[in-house]
C-alpha cells in the first residue's frame, strides 16, 4: 500500500511539474516571440520540468 502510495505521488509530481514549466514557457514565448517562441521555449520549459520532476529537492530549495 506505501508503495503505491508513493508511486501515485511522485507521477502526480512529475507530471504537474513537467506541464506547469512548459505552460509557462509556450505563455512567455508567445507574448514575446510569437509562434516560434512559444514552440522553442515550451521545449525548454518542459526540459527544465523534467530536470525538476527528477529533483524535487531542488524545485523545493528555490521556494525557500
Amino acid at each position: 500500500m506505501f508503495r503505491f502510495l508513493k508511486l501515485t505521488i511522485q507521477i502526480i509530481w512529475a507530471v504537474s511539474i513537467i506541464g506547469v514549466a512548459t505552460f509557462i514557457g509556450a505563455i512567455y514565448g508567445w507574448q514575446q516571440h510569437g509562434w516560434v517562441g512559444a514552440l522553442s521555449l515550451g521545449f525548454v520549459g518542459f526540459c527544465f520540468g523534467a530536470l525538476g520532476a527528477g529533483s524535487p529537492a531542488l524545485i523545493l530549495h528555490f521556494f525557500r
